[in-house]
């Protein structure tokens, strides 16, 4: 759920004309925009997100066998309307995993990667979820192990999959600490070990993201192997719904949204958000966006396309060092 209001070209360098020459103002010009597109470029092609996809894959076939998902046929590769973006998409299914799915972004001036694997409704594991984007010496982070169920009035969910892991969340989220406001309808869909950042572009700043993607994945795959099937219908029904509530929302108010639309469209940005980044809206339920969130609901019955209807946001990290939820009530050593 990251803040993808970035530009997506460099900006143009303006000069002042009014002490040159039209030809020393033209070299001059197109001298520093060529330095300062050099400088963009290098910026972003220092960052590869590719290995973060293989690091992933990798890890997961030490301790499931994947298969690649039906998504995988139509979800692939994608070429943006520019003709110079690429959308490249590749999906895989487990014994214990219903959709593990990634999609990476690049072109000249940014990079984003949406990586996500969802468990199946029998297991009531975390999502694990990875959202970054990278633009000139920019970049936005949300990396976490999202939870099924809201672990700010379900104690027993949090204390079951989160108490263990509080100590390897506050290890990164010192090193990348918080990015500032998150509104409070987007709070419920994050655990207590979140990390919400920004940073300028380092190679430290990107190593230590690195290693944050590294043991949160591994302290998933953890979680994972010791999940035990759930046998109770009225629990996996339970699980199925708040799978499906998760993903109505990300679908509806995700804001990578907009992005999407300038590259491919519409109508190609709906279908990628619904069928592949968020795959089970159809499938696990039927219910839709406003019977999970009523006060979205404008007049006419349309939804209200702002991101917060509440209008409470959280600049500080909500959650002590304990993974208590504090709101507001933050203190600061």
């Amino acid at each position: 759920m990251l803040n993808f209001s970035l530009m997506l070209k460099s900006p143009s360098l303006t000069t002042s004309v009014s002490c040159f020459d039209n030809s020393s103002v033209s070299t001059s010009t197109g001298y520093w925009r060529r330095r300062r597109k050099a400088r963009v470029l290098l910026q972003v092609s220092a960052v590869s997100y590719q290995k973060f996809i293989d690091f992933a894959l990798n890890e997961t076939k030490r301790h499931a066998v994947l298969a690649p998902s039906p998504l995988q046929e139509k979800y692939n590769t994608l070429v943006a309307m520019d003709g110079k973006t690429e959308l490249q998409m590749s999906s895989f299914q487990a014994p214990k995993i219903r959709l593990l799915r990634s999609m990476s972004i690049q072109n000249e001036v940014m990079q984003v990667l949406d990586f996500a694997v969802f468990p199946k409704p029998e297991f009531d594991v975390p999502i694990f979820c990875a959202n970054f984007f990278t633009a000139a010496s920019t970049n936005i982070v949300v990396l976490d192990l999202n939870p099924l169920h809201d672990v700010i009035h379900h104690r027993d969910y949090k204390d079951k999959y989160y108490k263990s892991l509080m100590p390897l969340g506050l290890k990164y989220t010192k090193l990348l600490p918080w990015g500032g406001r998150l509104t409070s309808e987007s709070i419920k869909f994050f655990s207590p070990m979140v990390i919400w950042t920004k940073f300028t572009s380092s190679q430290d700043k990107h190593d230590s993201l690195y290693s944050a993607f590294m043991e949160y994945y591994k302290a998933w795959l953890e979680l994972m192997d010791q999940a035990v099937e759930e046998t109770d219908v009225s629990q996996i029904m339970c699980n199925c719904e708040a799978q499906h509530r998760y993903l109505t929302w990300r679908a509806e108010k995700d804001p990578g949204h907009g992005v999407l639309k300038k590259l491919i469209g519409e109508t190609l940005a709906a279908d990628l958000l619904g069928n592949f980044l968020f795959n089970g809206i159809k499938e696990l339920g039927s219910k839709k966006f406003l019977d999970y969130f009523p006060e979205y609901c404008c007049e006419d019955g349309t939804v209200n396309e702002k991101r917060s209807i509440i209008g409470k946001s959280f600049e500080h990290r909500p959650w002590d060092s304990g993974g208590e939820f504090v709101g507001d009530n933050v203190k600061v050593n």
